[in-house]
């Protein structure tokens, strides 16, 4: 019996042993994770503390009021429960914290996908530092990928963790903190493994829909936050859909490309195309033209830049048709539908 029991762990402790070997690059991404996390939260400072601080902005203080007044409105009129989030802040000092890797192929609108414990499948990877962020990004162009890096506003442990108000957040307008924080309440609350696109087309719906709601309530549609927020939102829905239609467009040409092209060939049909899409932001009615002209002077987007857009806004729509064809405008009704799907 003895014997069985010890060449039972030997084998056990050999299967542990042979998966941190093949997982080795996953659990120092893990643990490279886990420590930004951790040092964010333990120099993060309670709300209570920064509130009875002097020395601190009182604009800054009125948006970490702000941020309260979302969750109670989150939680009171949506059903969406953020006990135990944004009660501490982390000042940034200015800088980004942490940075979004993202891959595609070059002629084909297909993601590169990693696998994490919990979450599932998802395509991009984060980083709190950078040149890790930038080391990995010139590996996957090694291999001939499209790449983006692009710095996070925010994120959510998911309930994990007391998910701290990063300090840059609360430069924002009053709109765009509340639909900010609703998105990433929405992610606290309802999350599917496994199911990237549709966790992050909902969350940025209902933050949306939920930051139009609060402004009326807060302010309602006459005031001035409530008009710059439907302006910025009507020139953002503009670029989504132009971005979206270089989904549709980019999926068309790269299904004309056949087996008999060169590399050469494909790339510069992609290239034209691409110079075209970026030629007609001129053409687009924006409130704000100033904020989406010169965004490709440098450089053109690229299939993992068009990828972004499928990750987040491709699903809106048909949310926006479900919210009044089957709950009549009622986004509480909506967010507890899906509440119950989780």
């Amino acid at each position: 019996m003895r014997r069985a029991f010890k060449k039972g762990v030997i084998a056990i402790v050999g299967l542990i042993v042979f998966w941190v070997w093949v997982e080795r690059e996953l659990l120092a991404y893990l643990i490279m994770q886990g420590r930004g996390q951790v040092e964010i939260l333990w120099q993060a400072r309670d709300i209570v503390e920064v509130l009875e601080d002097e020395s601190v902005d009182p604009e800054i203080k009125g948006k970490i009021l702000l941020v309260d007044e979302v969750k109670a409105f989150a939680e009171q009129r949506l059903g969406l429960e953020s006990a135990g989030l944004y009660t501490k802040l982390y000042d940034q000092q200015g800088k980004d914290i942490l940075w979004n890797l993202s891959a595609c192929e070059p002629y084909e609108l297909r993601s590169v996908e990693w696998r994490f414990p919990i979450v599932g499948s998802v395509s991009y990877k984060g980083f709190f530092d950078l040149a890790s962020a930038q080391s990995e990004q010139q590996a996957l162009e090694a291999k001939g990928l499209d790449t983006r890096i692009r710095s996070v506003n925010a994120w959510s442990t998911l309930g994990w963790f007391s998910d701290p108000i990063l300090s840059k957040n609360l430069k924002r307008s009053e709109g765009s903190v509340a639909e900010l924080f609703i998105h990433e309440i929405t992610h606290a609350n309802i999350f599917l493994k496994d199911s990237l696109t549709f966790n992050e087309n909902l969350a940025s719906f209902i933050g949306e829909e939920g930051a139009r709601l609060f402004l009326v309530d807060r302010y309602g549609k006459d005031r001035e936050a409530y008009q710059v927020y439907v302006e910025a939102a009507h020139d953002a829905q503009l670029f989504v859909g132009h971005c979206l239609n270089g989904v549709s467009e980019l999926t068309h040409l790269y299904a004309s490309f056949d087996d008999m092209m060169s590399i050469e060939e494909k790339s510069q049909a992609k290239q034209v195309y691409l110079s075209n899409w970026v030629a007609r932001l001129d053409t687009i009615p924006f409130f704000d033209n100033v904020r989406y002209q010169g965004l490709f002077e440098d450089v053109l987007p690229n299939n993992a830049f068009f990828m972004a857009f499928e990750r987040y806004d491709s699903k809106k729509e048909n949310f926006k048709k479900q919210l009044e064809t089957s709950f009549k405008g009622d986004l509480a009704a909506f967010v507890t539908y899906y509440k119950m799907q989780n």
